[in-house]
């Protein structure tokens, strides 16, 4: 059987093509002391720029493997792009984003429409709607907007299981790169787990990185914004949302926000225009080193080591201990939650992000003094 074989490698010769676009990153943030929360890689939106050319060289093959994949893509492309749609931001700009229920709402990123007042619609028939905001998050950097109606015979789009998608997973980015709309590039999951630092501005007091980002090398350009990244089943497995880029061009380091975001922040959107976060009140070490394992005097690097505790919140309520301010030694190191092992402070606010709400309780395991000691600790809202 050649076949699978054939198609394995026609698409890898497929990925070899470079793509342009326009973005920015900035240097690194440093963990919030008084949230905790880890800042990340500070990844800029995509933004407008004409359109770089590229080619494209041939790729040779067995004419029934090319066939078989060529069948493939189209298939996916002809179910999945009529519930793309490009979204006009008058006079702002533009970008992407999808059907997500029978009943006209349509998730997009937040840095799409959060300037604008009035937004329009374009679905692939070339039908048009005007659209109102229903809600929308600068965290996670997902929006939602509504149309009063969709056209006849388009669907939403299936939302992907969460923790389906593996590493070197081929995935499909549909959007409407520099205004051309409907557009289709093919790539690999390059890596899993990766933070996107907040598009709040500096003022706000605090710093949030979006955990378990999806790190892709399917051409994410600009006008991609908002729009879905696809599994090979026509599944949204993310939100396409920014790209790294020291030149200003597509590297091939983009980022798509889970489908565990969509998840649980967009029925909040709808309901009530906002999503709420859950808050424990302390900061962390976003990772332990070998070197900090022995400043901090720990037995072990895995875990999230608390620096410091707000006081009246969350964890100062618990009985969660700091480290010493002077020797940095004395602090909890927590290694579980409700039972789950916690290897890092990125493993800790990705359960905090995807798996608890504001009020819930959850069971905190953690080292002390060489002991182990249990916590029960009841989450807050975040400022």
């Amino acid at each position: 059987m050649k076949a699978p074989f054939l198609i394995v490698t026609l698409l890898l010769l497929l990925l070899a093509v470079a793509c342009g676009g326009l973005s920015t990153i900035g240097a690194p943030a440093a963990a919030d002391p008084t949230t905790g929360e880890d800042a990340g890689a500070a990844v800029s939106p995509v933004g407008y720029q004409p359109e770089q050319q590229s080619s494209t060289p041939a790729a040779q093959s067995d004419p029934a493997a090319a066939d078989a994949l060529e069948t493939a893509l189209t298939t996916l492309y002809q179910q999945a792009n009529p519930a793309v749609v490009y979204i006009i931001v008058p006079p702002l700009g533009s970008g992407s984003g999808f059907v997500y229920s029978d009943e006209g709402y349509i998730i997009t990123n937040n840095h799409v429409v959060a300037a604008g007042s009035s937004f329009e619609v374009v679905f692939a028939n070339g039908e048009r709607r005007r659209a109102e905001l229903v809600g929308a998050d600068v965290d996670s950097d997902l929006a939602v907007i509504k149309v009063e109606s969709l056209p006849a015979g388009v669907q939403p789009l299936q939302l992907a299981e969460p923790g389906s998608l593996q590493v070197g997973q081929f995935v499909v980015a549909i959007g409407n790169p520099f205004g051309e709309q409907g557009s289709m590039s093919l790539g690999i999951v390059s890596g899993l787990g990766r933070s996107l630092v907040s598009q709040r501005g500096p003022g706000s007091g605090s710093t949030y990185s979006l955990p378990d980002v999806i790190q892709t090398d399917a051409p994410i350009n600009p006008g991609n914004s908002g729009g879905p990244l696809l599994n090979l089943q026509g599944e949204v497995v993310g939100v396409n949302s920014a790209i790294a880029s020291e030149t200003g061009f597509n590297s091939g380091v983009g980022f798509a926000i889970p489908v565990q975001a969509v998840r649980q922040i967009v029925p909040g959107l709808i309901a009530e225009g906002e999503y709420h976060y859950p808050y424990m009140g302390a900061g962390f070490d976003d990772e332990l080193a070998l070197s900090e394992q022995t400043t901090y005097g720990l037995s072990q690097t895995q875990g999230a080591y608390v620096l410091n505790v707000t006081p009246g919140g969350p964890a100062a309520a618990a009985g969660l201990m700091a480290a010493n301010a002077s020797t940095g030694r004395g602090g909890d190191l927590i290694v579980a939650i409700d039972g789950q092992a916690i290897g890092d402070f990125a493993d800790l606010n990705s359960y905090l992000a995807f798996h608890t709400t504001v009020g819930q309780t959850i069971e905190l395991t953690v080292l002390r003094n060489g002991e182990t000691v249990t916590l029960d600790l009841t989450l807050g809202e975040r400022p």
